[in-house]
């Protein structure tokens, strides 16, 4: 009997492995010897290249190429660098609590977290870091990763620094307690007029909808009844968070985006009804950077027709990542499916896997093609869907607007271009507000701040200082781009003196998008109008 047995479970295995190499296990085995193969190459390099090679340095170099085959979402991530990469969205860091900038080699405190760990010690914006526990901290090799390494730690933990006071020549030291610092998604809210709440989601975070929350109840207290969502330049971040912020708005039971892909089901997101604000007049505000989650909470408004899109093209990506972390605490983000609006269009725009330049370079490409200044440039590369109440709406390639605001390009000159992309304007902002934050510290509003820098000439002293940095001065391009120059110096010398919402106000304070948006609560048009049926068109 034991003999029979053990013949049975000899023979049961031959045809389990039969079957398994020829019915379902054929993929597994050629993902299996090409493991191996991986494997072995790099034993072979290990044993036999002629010159002493770092396995672990070549694995982590392959990686990102690995990925880089298969779409331009799917990324490594080392080990060093995944608390970098997960901040943003987590909510907070434990650190010391100050926003900086490194110019001329030393590290420049531009603002102080209110009530953290640097404020309680004592530093104040101006301050330079010249010492961290003792070691001279300036010079050439002091860069953005170095710092973050020094000043952030776990909570609780002590930091001295050596301070550099303006007008002081000692250095003083100060005991900062590292503790945790809150990063906002939420970076505006304000009410535009009277009736006209406003709200600026800067990414989709762990913490994002109860700001949202906080941000609506404020709003609420000044009797807002309509409100504008500003997405333009949210690169996005977590799915749950658009989703959760989407159902505040619509009525039970509306699809707010469905992800499929081949492992991965059909999975639907629907509003359970509860919103707070599902018959509040909405305005949605996008952009070519407006992406991920950001095209999440837009389609859902403009499939349900619950609101009016108005801005630019979005930047279509819809890929869903699913963070995947290895024993060194190193990560990968793996696309396993992909977003579908409620109307079934696929957010993403096409791509070649592996050919990632092009990819990279579209938002170039729709700029030289004209999409920036006019729709009609806009080239949609899906088929038409249909809306809740039939107006059409176009996929492959992220979320066209209601309404198209065209990026101004009037009076931009090629000084300006090159005073703003060389960081010389952002350089001369901060060295200015710097050796004057005595007098500007007088104003506690960015009204009154930009008033007084109007007063100034601020475009006349900045051209002074750019010459002398190397910029040839061009007197006639210089009165043409005057406004949009005087513009940028103002915006840059309001945040680093005050708040981003001071900052994102003033830039507000003239931007057409939100001139737009004011015009189209004026005349009721929020809620979008079902398109007129053939019979009821009329031809003049």
């Amino acid at each position: 009997m034991p003999l029979l047995l053990a013949i049975a479970m000899v023979i049961g295995i031959l045809i389990g492995t039969f079957y398994a190499n020829h019915f379902s296990g054929n993929r597994l085995s050629i993902i299996n010897n090409s493991s191996n193969k991986l494997n072995n190459l790099l034993h072979i390099i290990d044993d036999k290249y002629v010159d002493t090679v770092n396995v672990n340095d070549l694995v982590e170099k392959a990686m990102p190429q690995i990925l880089a085959e298969l779409d331009p979402h799917s990324v490594y991530i080392s080990a060093k660098d995944v608390e970098q990469a997960n901040d943003d969205l987590r909510g907070s860091f434990s650190g010391v609590g100050i926003e900086f900038t490194i110019r001329q080699d030393t590290l420049h405190v531009q603002k102080v977290i209110s009530n953290g760990p640097a404020e309680r010690a004592g530093l104040i914006a101006g301050d330079k870091i010249v010492q961290v526990d003792g070691d001279d901290f300036t010079g050439k090799k002091l860069t953005n990763e170095m710092a973050m390494h020094r000043l952030k730690g776990p909570k609780d933990t002590k930091v001295k620094l050596g301070i550099l006071r303006f007008g002081e020549k000692k250095i003083r030291d100060f005991v900062v307690t590292r503790g945790e610092i809150p990063t906002k998604s939420v970076t505006a809210t304000y009410m535009l007029d009277s009736s006209t709440g406003y709200i600026r989601i800067k990414n989709f975070g762990e913490n994002t909808y109860p700001e949202l929350l906080i941000a609506l109840a404020k709003l609420s207290q000044q009797n807002f009844s309509e409100l504008c969502i500003d997405l333009r330049g949210n690169t996005g971040g977590y799915l749950q968070s658009a989703v959760q912020i989407a159902n505040e708005f619509l009525p039970k039971g509306r699809i707010i985006v469905y992800t499929q892909g081949r492992k991965s089901q059909r999975q639907d997101y629907r509003s359970d009804g509860r919103g707070s604000y599902q018959q509040i007049p909405l305005v949605v505000l996008i952009d070519e950077s407006s992406a991920s989650a950001s095209e999440i909470l837009a389609g859902a408004i403009q499939d349900n027709d619950r609101g009016t899109i108005i801005g630019r093209r979005s930047f279509g990506k819809g890929l869903v990542q699913e963070p995947i972390v290895f024993n060194d605490q190193s990560m990968i983000r793996l696309t396993i499916a992909r977003y579908y609006s409620p109307s079934g269009r696929c957010i993403q725009k096409p791509y070649t896997s592996g050919e990632n330049k092009n990819y990279e370079e579209d938002i170039l490409t729709r700029y030289e093609h004209g999409e920036f200044f006019s729709q009609d440039s806009i080239k949609h590369t899906g088929p038409a869907y249909k809306t809740a109440i039939g107006r059409s709406v176009y996929g492959g390639g992220g979320i066209t607007p209601d309404i198209f605001v065209a990026e101004d390009t009037t009076d931009v000159t090629s000084y300006y271009k090159q005073a703003s992309m060389s960081g010389l304007i952002i350089q001369f902002a901060f060295e200015y507000t710097d050796n004057n934050r005595p007098k500007l510290n007088q104003y506690d509003t960015e009204e009154a701040l930009a008033a007084h820098l109007d007063k100034l000439n601020m475009v006349e002293l900045f051209a002074n200082y750019a010459e002398q940095k190397g910029l040839k001065r061009r007197n006639l391009m210089i009165q043409r781009s005057h406004k949009l120059l005087e513009r940028y110096i103002n915006s840059r010398i309001i945040y680093n003196m005050m708040s981003e919402e001071a900052w994102i106000k003033y830039l507000n304070s003239d931007d057409p998008a939100i001139m737009e948006t004011l015009k189209v609560f004026r005349q009721n048009m929020a809620f979008p109008a079902p398109p007129l049926k053939e019979e009821n068109k009329k031809v003049a």
